[in-house]
Formats: structure tokens, C-alpha cells, sequence
């Protein structure tokens, strides 16, 4: 199985494991049945997948769904972030915030 490259993007990710693999974006796009201009443009940061896309490309690629669907949210955050000039202290604040709701959802 192969690693996720945390320095690289959740497209040029799935662009690696796909070449990796020796396969067209025509032949997975066929394969899980979308677009293949959609994954190009998914490859390529353009669209964001869904989770039931990320789900048939893992399944099809034979890739861990969970570290796939990590590496799109974890993208998903840093843009976040960018976008908004935000610190990077930013990140301690949001995991207090996950580990207090997830006490709230819980009823605890």
C-alpha cells in the first residue's frame, strides 16, 4: 500500500496513485463511473469529490478509504486557513473545539 504524501494535495495524491498504478484517467473514470473530465478537474484541485467518490476511487485503487478521505479534509482545512490568513495556532483552538463537541454529542 502506498503512503500519503502529506506535502502533496488530495488531487496531485490521487493523480500519483492512479499513474502509480499504470492507469488512464479515462480507464478509472470508466471503471467507478464518472465524468473523466471531473476527475481530471478533481486531479487537478478544481472540484472537490464527493465522500462516495473518494470512496469508489480508494475501493478501485485498492487505497485505505479512511487515509484518503483524512488527506481531502486535511486540504480542505489548510485552504481553509489560507484563505482567511489565519494563524496556524488556529489548529490547537479547533482540536480543543472537535474534543469538546464530541463530549457535548456524546452526552458526556
Amino acid at each position: 500500500m502506498t503512503t500519503i504524501k502529506k506535502t502533496k494535495s488530495f488531487g496531485e495524491h490521487l493523480r500519483n496513485l492512479r499513474e502509480e498504478a499504470g492507469m488512464t484517467l479515462k480507464f478509472v473514470s470508466e471503471q467507478i463511473g464518472i465524468d473523466t473530465s471531473l476527475l481530471a478537474k478533481i486531479e487537478r484541485n478544481e472540484r472537490q469529490p464527493t465522500k462516495q467518490i473518494i470512496k469508489q476511487v480508494a475501493e478501485f485503487l485498492n487505497f485505505d478509504e479512511k487515509e484518503l478521505q483524512n488527506d481531502f479534509l486535511s486540504d480542505q482545512i489548510a485552504y481553509k486557513i489560507l484563505d482567511e490568513e489565519a494563524d496556524l495556532s488556529i489548529l490547537k483552538v479547533a482540536e480543543e473545539k472537535v474534543k469538546y463537541l464530541k463530549t457535548v454529542q456524546n452526552g458526556k
